[in-house]
């Protein structure tokens, strides 16, 4: 399984000016973000204070990974760093020893 930190950026042209609209809007893409976590590759997601930004983790295969960004296109768009564990990091670095 890969592991992904994703940090997404809502895109504010797509973003109603109307509060109801945007409470609305908002209110389908965090039962979305429910959604993934529950069943998905989510498992984390959050929000930077202040902005329309935020970050999630995911784990999974690639496709399920894919799949999951592609959904939420084009009212976001994403940055995916691949994440290795603290054990691995620890391997590679006692290898350079050797």
């Amino acid at each position: 399984m890969a592991k992904y930190l994703a940090m997404w950026e809502v895109d504010t042209t797509r973003v109603p000016v109307n509060p109801k609209e945007r409470s609305e809007g908002w209110s389908l893409l965090l039962n979305m973000v429910k959604q993934d976590m529950t069943k998905g590759p989510t498992k984390d997601w959050g929000a930077f204070v202040g902005t329309i930004n935020g970050y999630c983790i995911f784990d999974g295969d690639d496709s399920q990974i894919h799949a999951a960004v592609q959904q939420y296109v084009p009212f976001a768009s994403f940055k995916l760093y691949p994440i290795i564990a603290y054990e691995k990091v620890v391997e590679v670095v006692r290898s350079l020893g050797k």
